[in-house]
């Protein structure tokens, strides 16, 4: 994780670096100018694009974020885990990652749900409400699925 967060520094230095140099670029030639012909004659530089800009600024952002929560996860884990080791073996990192189910149909239905709803959403809204409905229903079913039936407890 060490290794992690360091290459998630490295990446957001090299958006922010990259968010001035396009800064500079757009105000050097212009956005405009770089996707017209240059003998066109049209004003070269002085405009920044925004956009392009602001996108860079944000992706550093978000990278040093990360590389920020990465640094302070490995620094309170207390100690080296299984995948920062270079004489590690498979087993020593393969922690128990959850309970699932594998007969369960629920989250089918709860996915063709979400498709309903976001076709709705799209394309008219009388869609949503169905699925809305089905959306409740199966996610009721998929919480309570282990209160009855065979696998109840």
């Amino acid at each position: 994780m060490g290794v992690n967060a360091k290459l998630f520094w490295i990446l957001s230095v090299f958006f922010v670096l990259l968010a001035v140099v396009y800064t500079v670029w757009t105000l050097l030639y212009g956005a405009q100018d770089l996707a017209q012909d240059p003998g066109a004659g049209g004003k070269t530089g002085g405009v920044i694009e925004y956009t392009g800009s602001i996108g860079l600024l944000l992706a550093g952002a978000a990278s040093a974020l990360i590389a920020f929560y990465v640094g302070r996860l490995h620094s309170t884990q207390g100690g080296v885990l299984p995948e920062d080791r270079l004489d590690a073996n498979i087993d020593d990192g393969d922690a128990e990652q959850g309970f699932f189910s594998p007969w369960s149909w629920w989250p089918v239905t709860l996915a063709a749900a979400l498709a309903l709803v976001f076709l709705g959403v799209a394309v008219g809204f009388w869609i949503a409400f169905i699925g809305a409905g089905l959306l409740v229903i199966s996610l009721v079913g998929w919480v309570y699925e282990y209160y009855r039936g065979n696998f109840a407890h």
